[in-house]
């Protein structure tokens, strides 16, 4: 019985090891045929090249013909304008000259009349003397004259030929503009063509990749390289701080190097200064070294190529093209408090958000207890916003100087919905559009994204700001949004365009909050200068200041023209931005209050602080009605007696 089941064993093994051996001949087959598939893919792509290039430099030639004909049909009206401007006070010159010439001729006939007539040796004499005066007076004339004609003739002329030009030029920019027209469908066709071929050489080349990759071969830069690089190198190596003049931010900057050159040399790890300092551990400096099966990783990719995986842009960030993680888990149990950066309730008035340490939290405002707690996020969740059904949380979220991000989730369950982008530093503020379609993100990295929600696809990068973007805020009808910045700037862009309307800088210190009143007009901001602010959208003029006792953080907008408030000074304040007049107080809190929001059908304001403190007013008489820190397990709800 032993014997057979030892057969059987051995007889299991070796089909085992066939089975291995068939799948490993099998993988190489399939590399063998990828490579094939690659190369003729790239081959036909290479192939398709000069067409789109021709068609390319054809389309460019076109669209020069029809410039260069603007441009000469703008400088033949310039070159009018500027001859009628000249040409009267010339031919003014001319008509005078021509008056001083019949003039001088006939004072010249008449003296050599005279003189011809004249009798008498000294009359003669005399006589003879004004007739050569008057010869010369009519010399003169006519030199003045002709220097008139020549002074006049060339305007006349330039005239003469802008003139034609300007009646002959629009029927020939019509003729390079339906020229350029005609050639529009086969650029397309010629586009369209070879980006098939390129998606298709990306494509094959992609699925060969993943098998090099499978058999040891290749070692990806997207999904391997760019973790190490990013979690271990980029806080020192980045635009901003650059040691050694080398930015790791992406795949291009890495392969230029630094001041001592090349940083990889591709298949040589014993020549890259890159891997040589990893592996003595001098980089990173004053920090723990790489593991060693980093190193290798790192290693390995150099001695393969140091490729950079198909279809990924050079340019792209480190953080963008690695796999997404997901985030670290909150504390069961929260040992100290954390500050209450964003508050709000959700449109039916019977959750209040606020935010916590990688999670935002979802409370059941009438009694302070925990309701649902939304995880896998950064660790600093700075801003959120319902949608208007109160379904979808929109998160802004980031780690300090690593990474920050955009994600959606279900109010329900607390489920990930979409995670709409990730970036290389923190995202401070994000809005939902007026009509639910579009969202708004503001971020360290200096800019505004828009993205479409149904999609969850990037319309627009608007990069204007010189620092961190605070806040974001849309205009009633859509159309435009406006910003705060730390740059101490407030901005108006078209929403559509991403082009940029008014800049204020009434504030002269870093802005925090951003709004726009009900009429779409004006625009209200708070800022480091304890003030908040009303200007129109349209002049960026100021029309009135609102003092406070500290720096006024986000401001909430209400429907009604008034806006909430969170001071430094521990308060939190609705004023009429109509007037500018306070219309409620709230508190004093014992520490910053940072954010506040109104649900006005429960007449329920809620306010957080730093501390991590959370109150409930009741609207009417401003009376607090709960209290509690938002921190699971730190403390109990306590009601106002």
């Amino acid at each position: 019985m032993q014997r057979m089941i030892n057969v059987l064993i051995v007889n299991l093994s070796l089909l085992l090891l066939a089975q291995c051996v068939y799948a490993e001949e099998d993988l190489e087959q399939t590399i063998v045929q990828q490579q094939k598939l690659a190369d003729e893919a790239q081959a036909q792509k290479a192939a398709g090249e000069p067409a789109v290039i021709a068609a390319r430099t054809k389309a460019k030639e076109l669209a020069a013909s029809l410039a260069a004909l603007r441009v000469e049909q703008n400088k033949a009206e310039a070159s009018v304008k500027d001859g009628e401007g000249k040409l009267p006070k010339l031919q003014e010159a001319v008509k005078k000259a021509t008056e001083e010439r019949a003039k001088a001729e006939a004072e010249a006939a008449a003296a050599a009349k005279a003189a011809l007539e004249a009798k008498g040796k000294d009359t003669e004499a005399a006589e003879a003397e004004k007739s050569k005066v008057a010869a010369e007076k009519l010399v003169a004339a006519t030199k003045a004259l002709d220097e008139a004609l020549k002074a006049v003739l060339p305007i006349e002329e330039g005239l003469a030929t802008a003139r034609k030009l300007i009646a002959e030029q629009p029927a020939r920019t019509k003729a390079a503009e339906e020229a350029l027209a005609a050639f529009q469908p086969e650029l397309q066709a010629a586009e369209s063509t070879y980006a098939a071929l390129s998606k298709e050489a990306v494509s094959r080349l992609i699925d060969l990749e993943k098998n090099l990759v499978k058999t040891g071969r290749l070692v990806s830069f997207a999904q391997q390289v760019a973790p190490i690089f990013s979690q271990r190198c980029l806080a020192c190596h980045n635009a901003r701080t650059a040691k050694g003049r080398l930015n790791m931010e992406n795949f291009a900057n890495l392969m230029k190097g630094g001041e001592n050159g090349p940083s990889v040399v591709a298949g040589k790890p014993g020549d890259s200064l890159l891997q040589i300092m990893i592996e003595d551990h001098s980089m990173p400096k004053d920090a723990d070294p790489l593991l060693p099966e980093q190193i290798a990783i790192v290693k390995k990719w150099i001695e393969t190529g140091a490729r950079l995986d198909a279809g990924i842009a050079p340019t792209s960030t480190l953080i963008t093209i690695m796999p997404k993680l997901v985030q670290p888990m909150p504390p069961e149990s929260y040992r100290v408090s954390v500050p209450v950066m964003a508050i709000a309730f959700s449109p039916d008035g019977n959750l209040l958000a606020t935010s916590g340490y990688r999670e935002v939290l979802l409370w059941n405002p009438a009694d302070g207890q925990l309701v649902r707690r939304i995880k896998n996020l950064a660790e600093r969740p700075h801003d959120f916003e319902f949608s208007s059904d109160g379904s979808t949380l929109a998160v802004a979220a980031g780690t300090p100087g690593q990474m920050g991000e955009v994600k959606l989730f279900n109010v329900a369950d607390g489920s990930l919905v979409a995670d709409l982008f990730t970036t290389d530093d923190e995202v401070f503020s994000v809005a939902f559009s007026p009509d639910g379609t579009r969202l708004a993100a503001a971020c360290a990295d200096r800019s505004v994204r828009l993205f479409d929600v149904a999609t969850r696809q990037q319309q627009k990068l608007i990069e204007d700001h010189a620092d961190w973007v605070l806040d974001v805020a849309w205009s009633p009808d859509g159309k435009r949004i406006a910003t705060a910045s730390r740059d101490k700037t407030s901005k108006v862009f078209d929403s559509t365009t991403g082009e940029s309307q008014a800049t204020f800088n009434g504030h002269a210190q870093p802005v925090y909050g951003v709004g726009f009143l009900p009429d779409g007009a004006s625009v209200a901001t708070s800022g480091r200068d304890n003030r908040i602010r009303v200007w129109t959208a349209a002049d960026a003029k100021q029309a009135r200041e609102i003092a406070q006792g500290g720096e006024v953080f986000r401001i909430t907008m209400q429907g009604d023209g008034t806006a909430l408030s969170g001071s430094a000074d521990k308060l939190a304040r609705q004023h009429n931005l109509t007037t500018g007049a306070q219309v409620k107080q709230f508190g004093p809190h014992e520490d910053w209050v940072y954010s506040a929001s109104y649900h006005a059908p429960s007449k329920r304001v809620a306010s957080g602080s730093h501390d991590g403190q959370v109150r409930i007013w009741n609207y009417d008489d401003s009376t607090e009605v709960l209290k509690f820190i938002a921190a699971p397990g730190l403390s109990t709800p306590v009601a106002a007696k």
